[in-house]
């Protein structure tokens, strides 16, 4: 039988068609597939570069409409994901794999994926939510699912945060979407808060005009709200100060370390001691006769 004739693996019978037919027929699939391998593995380089290219298009674009850069960031991962599955099938197509076999053999586990992929279509559907409701931004410093810094990117699936100490934090859009989130940047100001403890026996009003003077030399702390102190509570080592006073919001943590120095200082100054946890022990005379 001329090699010709075998089209597919169906017609190789060994009674009938000689190895070199084989061998022949082996070879030229070889490089029929080789070939088209090549060809999938430019096209994949290429669309890499297409895609990078198209992404960076689409963001100068969007940034030129001045959108948001949370919806610029979404939508550049979203259309990423996007042209490399287009990208994918492309090359599968190259390959000759049958379109209806491939669909097909997803549809078959379509039902098991979409069990195991519940919670990644929940944090698509929460980065969605958080599109449309914006409890937070890029830049902004929030606080959820027990992690907290500064949003660097809101992406499909998560959201990425850069934590004080310069760490990466990936955290679910769904659990995002679904709990609770401290955003600290929604408001211009914020309110700090201090409990200073001192010794029983302290002059508290001596304490509280210290206290004063040292809140209204400081010229970061707002009059309006004006700063508010009064003496919390009655502890068992200590009398407790609560001082509360309003900030700007950049000017919190320089404002609530710089207080705490002065406090400290001024009161060793006029003499107010802050106290350490105590315990006094009371002993019975019949212990002491013991």
């Amino acid at each position: 039988m001329d090699s010709l004739a075998i089209t597919s693996l169906k017609d190789i019978n060994l009674s009938t068609v000689s190895w070199d037919d084989i061998v022949n027929f082996l070879t030229h699939e070889a490089l029929d597939f080789g070939s088209k391998l090549l060809v999938c593995i430019i096209i994949y380089i290429i669309g890499k570069k297409l895609i990078r290219f198209l992404n960076s298009v689409l963001e100068k674009l969007m940034n030129s409409r001045k959108l948001d850069v949370s919806v610029i960031s979404f939508l550049t991962s979203l259309i990423n994901i996007l042209l490399t599955v287009l990208l994918l099938i492309t090359i599968i197509n190259i390959l000759g794999i049958n379109n209806s076999s491939f669909i097909a053999l997803f549809a078959s586990i379509g039902i098991a994926l979409g069990m195991a992929l519940s919670g990644t279509m929940q944090n698509f559907a929460g980065g969605v939510m958080i599109l449309l409701f914006r409890p937070y931004k890029i830049g902004d410093y929030i606080q959820a699912q027990g992690q907290e810094g500064t949003v660097k990117s809101i992406q499909i699936f998560s959201t990425v945060l850069i934590t004080s100490d310069n760490k990466t934090v990936y955290v679910p859009n769904g659990g995002l979407s679904n709990n609770i989130i401290v955003n600290f940047n929604n408001q211009n100001t914020r309110r700090i808060e201090w409990l200073i403890g001192v010794d029983y026996g302290t002059d508290y009003d001596k304490a509280k005009s210290i206290i004063q003077s040292i809140l209204s030399s400081d010229k970061r702390i707002l009059n309006d709200p004006s700063p508010y102190i009064a003496l919390k509570s009655l502890s068992e080592s200590s009398v407790d100060i609560l001082i509360q006073a309003w900030v700007k919001r950049p000017d919190y943590w320089d404002v609530y370390y710089d207080i705490n120095e002065k406090i400290y200082k001024i009161f060793e100054i006029n003499g107010i001691n802050i106290p350490f946890p105590q315990l006094k022990v009371h002993l019975s005379e019949d212990s002491k006769n013991k």
